[in-house]
C-alpha cells in the first residue's frame, strides 16, 4: 500500500519507563539504531498496527503499555 510518492502508511512507538529513559534498539546487520516501527496494513488502524509491531519488535503486550499520546505526522 505504497502512495504515488513511495510512502506506505507507518507508525513509529516511542517507549519509556517510569524513570523517563527510552527503548531504542540496534537493528540487525547495520549501525544504526532506532524505535519501534513499522508499516500500516490495509483495513489496519494506527492503534491495532503501533500494538501488533510492538508485540512483533519487542514482545511487549497491549496489558504492558500505556499510550500517553499520539500524534498523525
Amino acid at each position: 500500500m505504497i502512495d504515488s510518492k513511495g510512502y506506505r502508511p507507518n507508525v513509529g512507538i516511542i517507549l519509556c519507563n517510569d524513570e523517563g529513559r527510552v527503548f531504542w534498539a540496534k537493528r540487525m546487520g547495520v549501525n544504526a539504531w532506532q524505535f519501534p516501527q513499522g508499516g500500516i496494513n490495509q483495513n489496519e488502524d494506527p492503534e491495532a498496527a503501533m500494538y501488533r509491531e510492538l508485540w512483533e519488535e519487542t514482545g511487549l503486550q497491549k496489558q504492558h503499555v500505556q499510550i500517553l499520546g499520539r500524534t498523525r505526522y
